[in-house]
C-alpha cells in the first residue's frame, strides 16, 4: 500500500479523534450561558434537516415534483403529525406529479 495513503489515513483519524476529545478538555463544568445550551440544542435537528431537504427534493429526479411533496408532507404533518399519512401523501404527490410534469 501506498505509504502516502497510511498517512494520510493517520492524519484524518487524528484529527476527528482530536475533535471528538476537545470538549471533555475544555468544557470542564457545566454550560451556564442560555445562548449556547440553546445553540448545542438545536445541532442535531439542523444538521438532519441540511442533510435531508436536498435530498427531498432532487430525489423525485424532478425538482418541482420534489417541492410540491414536501409542501404536501409539511401541510400533512401539520394537520395529522402522522409519519404514515406523511410519506404516503408525498409518494401520491411525486407520483402524480411525475405524471402530469
Amino acid at each position: 500500500m501506498n505509504p502516502g495513503i497510511n498517512a494520510s489515513l493517520v492524519i484524518i483519524a487524528l484529527s476527528i479523534y482530536a475533535v471528538r476529545l476537545a470538549p471533555f478538555i475544555f468544557l470542564k463544568g457545566t454550560i451556564r450561558s442560555r445562548f449556547i445550551r440553546s445553540f448545542l440544542y438545536y445541532v442535531p435537528y439542523v444538521t438532519l434537516a441540511v442533510m435531508t431537504f436536498p435530498a427531498i427534493i432532487t430525489a423525485a429526479g424532478n425538482p418541482l415534483a420534489g417541492v410540491l411533496a414536501l409542501a404536501a408532507g409539511l401541510a400533512v404533518a401539520w394537520i395529522w403529525g402522522d409519519l404514515f399519512a406523511v410519506a404516503c401523501t408525498c409518494c401520491a404527490v411525486v407520483f402524480v406529479a411525475g405524471l402530469f410534469l
